[in-house]
């Protein structure tokens, strides 16, 4: 792949903590973009094809590790998913027209692994040019306090992954590692109060995407 970061105009990607509402957002941003006339693929990380799942598997489910998970590992296997994301379901899906829709992408591993985790972010930027190559046009950023994203998670989630099993002040430096992503990228970057319901954000959500189509930054 090459070492190129190219910002696509059709690639939109989803960003928040847990329990932020970005399921009904992703409807309703499909649903504006196919009342355009536009193709859309709505895919997710880590996942999007047969063999990123099994990856999403070992890096989300409490019942497949053996062992600790080291922090490298963890970013190696988020980006591991994400070459197989974009080379198998983006690239092809943005070269035919469509627009990509991805509930997360590489922010997340700013925000999770180096903010989170505490890792080198020259690791994270250097993975992002030689084995993704891509950066969405528009980044839209659910923003939500910790601990109500948190409440709102447990009520949804059974059994929670390895990663929604962290303590707050993980989540807490993930939800700073987006702010100041956002504040470093106006131009790309859309911050959603999530804190409003389901269809409220939903409704901000798709008013942003038509705002953006029509004034492309």
């Amino acid at each position: 792949m090459t070492e190129a970061l190219l910002k696509h105009p059709r690639l939109i990607s989803l960003e928040g903590g847990e329990g932020a509402g970005k399921t009904s957002a992703l409807v309703a941003i499909r649903e504006l973009l196919q009342s355009r006339g536009h193709e859309v693929v709505l895919s997710r990380e880590p996942g999007g094809t047969p063999l990123a799942e099994r990856i999403r598997e070992l890096l989300l489910s409490p019942q497949a590790q053996e062992e600790t998970l080291a922090p490298e590992t963890e970013l190696l296997l988020m980006f591991a998913s994400r070459t197989q994301h974009v080379r198998e379901v983006i690239r092809p899906a943005l070269q035919r027209g469509a627009f990509v829709v991805s509930d997360r992408f590489t922010d997340s591993s700013y925000a999770y692994q180096a903010d989170g985790r505490g890792l080198d972010r020259a690791l994270v930027e250097e993975l992002e040019r030689k084995v993704v190559g891509l950066k969405p046009g528009l980044t839209l950023l659910l923003d939500l306090d910790v601990r109500e994203g948190r409440a709102r998670a447990n009520g949804r989630d059974l059994w929670p992954d390895r990663i929604e099993s962290e303590q707050d002040d993980f989540f807490e430096r993930v939800r700073e590692g987006f702010r100041k992503r956002a504040a470093a990228e106006p131009g790309r970057f859309r911050v959603i109060d999530a804190s409003r319901s389901p269809a409220e954000v939903a409704e901000a959500v798709a008013t942003a995407v038509a705002r953006w189509l029509d004034n492309p930054a």
